[in-house]
């Protein structure tokens, strides 16, 4: 590239690198734009242009997050604190130092790319972060999910956090207190991420989520892996789910506001997206179902990973998962026509939880109760289904507690506590959507038409479903309603479209069991009322 009038220092902070510990004796290229990011990329052969303008990627090995390369340093400040399961693992700090005194070494002679942003769009709770990352592709991907400064802010900017992303550079686990030579290391005491030997974006978008996620509920701030939007008369609404389910799909609501799609805090005032973009899955991606997303996958600025396309052409295939199922878009919010630019609303009139029900007995929608609300919010369930991952050949339960096991360092019991207190406070309505199968299970019944989920979720944002008949499930107690608008009745309880009631009720109380199962490693840190939401039937013949 032609660098007679490149500036990498133009926008370079009175607060350099050398306070997070690191020096390099080549080019460290501050807040770059989008334009100069996409020539650094293509120059240094990181990425390739393709048709639309789009930049796309392969991330190698790594085409999803490595959870068993991600550890917290074990310092003074968090002792008490981490709730430690397969997914919140320690550290010690000895290890740490050694890794960084490699890290200091590894950047000494590399150029490198520097910016400056914001998590949060609130003010009041928002993180300053500085990403320091090897790659200018990655400096582009945090630049689309975060939240950019002004830039008579940057001069001044002072980082609270600092990310250094070395997806080149490799640890050794037999010396370094690591389980491969990938690491992922959230160190609260120094304020710093460190994400080395893996080139997945995503690795350092949830790193910096989980920093939220445990800095903001200590004060008393709710933190969300969710989407949400919002309608003309400022009714937002929150969407949990776990990957697969529609959460972002059905955030995407054209005639309503989209607040964000992934990672949202809830203070005194309402509602607020953490990131600047969006981290959407593409795979087989429908122009006709998902406009909005489709578009962004054929623009430049976004950034594509592990989009298959044609060299010759640039041609994008979206269908062909032979590098991975999980391939990504990322890009801007405003890319999608009707973001709310503030990236805030008011406090939620509706929560909306999303499970893909593989096995065919969850109704496509059910009121819970705030009680019923918390067990399932701390539950997490969806199923996994055939092909979706090594090993699975028949759907199976998986839970994810809070919706985003992975990223709530915090008993979930904090994070239930919390959302209690907002949803009284605010009398909000919640409901259990079922994106899953009916009829059957999978390979038997048949997926839920997103029409029908439409309609339903429609119908109970705007009011109108809260107020026909329900009855009362018998096994899981929330109610189900008999009527909708523009949905056949007898599709609102699956046991009407199963021919075998008898392998219906075999199928809901298996289902029922394993809620009973996975919740037992939750009961001393929750109160009696949630624990008494679990499904009764099972829950008296279980003991």
């Amino acid at each position: 590239m032609n660098r007679k009038n490149a500036t990498p220092d133009f926008f370079k902070p009175d607060y350099g690198l050398e306070h997070a510990g690191i020096k390099t004796n080549k080019t460290v290229y501050w807040n770059y734009s989008t334009p100069a990011l996409y020539q650094e990329a293509v120059e240094r052969q990181e990425a390739n242009i393709v048709a639309g303008g789009p930049l796309c990627v392969s991330t190698g090995k790594h085409t999803g997050r490595s959870p068993n390369d991600r550890f917290f340093v074990e310092t003074k400040d968090i002792e008490g604190k981490l709730f430690y399961n397969k997914s919140n693992k320690g550290i010690k700090p000895e290890f740490y130092e050694k890794i960084f005194a490699k890290v200091q070494a590894y950047v000494a002679d590399k150029e490198l790319f520097a910016r400056d942003a914001y998590v949060g769009s609130s003010e009041a709770s928002r993180l300053k972060v500085r990403a320091i990352t090897e790659c200018a592709w990655t400096n582009l991907f945090i630049k689309n999910m975060f939240i950019e400064p002004a830039k008579e802010e940057l001069k001044s900017f002072v980082p609270e956090f600092t990310l250094i992303c070395l997806p080149k550079m490799k640890v050794d686990p037999a010396t370094d207190g690591t389980a491969s030579e990938t690491a992922i290391l959230i160190n609260f005491e120094k304020k710093m991420v460190l994400v080395i030997g893996s080139e997945y974006g995503g690795e350092n978008k949830k790193a910096l989520f989980t920093v939220m996620n445990y800095l903001l509920p200590q004060k008393g701030i709710m933190t969300m892996h969710c989407s949400a939007n919002v309608g003309s008369k400022n009714d937002s609404a929150i969407f949990f789910g776990l990957s697969g389910t529609g959460k972002t799909t059905l955030s995407a609501d054209v005639s309503r506001g989209l607040i964000g799609d992934d990672e949202h805090g809830w203070d005194a005032e309402g509602v607020f997206n953490f990131e600047g973009g969006c981290y959407a899955k593409v795979i087989k991606l429908s122009q006709e179902a998902e406009p909005q997303i489709y578009s962004t996958t054929h623009r430049f600025g976004t950034v594509l990973e592990n989009v298959v396309f044609d060299p010759q052409t640039g041609k994008l295939d979206l269908d062909d998962d032979s590098l991975t199922e999980n391939t990504r878009a990322c890009y801007p919010l405003n890319f999608i026509s009707n973001a709310v630019e503030s990236e805030r609303a008011d406090h939620p009139k509706n929560i909306i939880f999303l499970t893909c029900d593989a096995f065919g007995v969850m109704p496509p929608i059910s009121k819970l109760s705030p009680d019923q609300a918390l067990y399932h919010f701390i539950s997490g369930y969806t199923a996994k289904v055939a092909g979706t991952e090594k090993g699975v050949k028949e759907p199976t339960s998986t839970f994810s507690t809070c919706f985003g096991g992975p990223f709530m360092p915090l008993h979930p019991s904090v994070y239930a506590e919390l959302l209690k207190k907002k949803i009284k406070e605010h009398n909000v309505d919640c409901w259990l959507v079922n994106t899953g199968w009916t009829g059957g299970p999978y390979g038997v019944g048949k997926r839920i038409s997103i029409k029908y989920t439409r309609a339903l979720l429609n119908a109970a944002l705007d009011g109108k479903l809260a107020k026909v008949h329900f009855i009362t499930d018998p096994v899981f107690g929330f109610q189900i309603p008999t009527e909708c608008e523009g949905v056949p009745s007898e599709i609102l309880n699956p046991a009407n479209l199963w021919a075998d009631k008898a392998a219906y009720m075999e199928k809901y109380q298996a289902l029922a069991k394993s809620f009973i199962e996975n919740f037992k490693k939750y009961e001393d840190g929750c109160s009696a009322e949630v624990l008494a939401a679990a499904p009764k039937v099972l829950a008296e013949a279980h003991k």
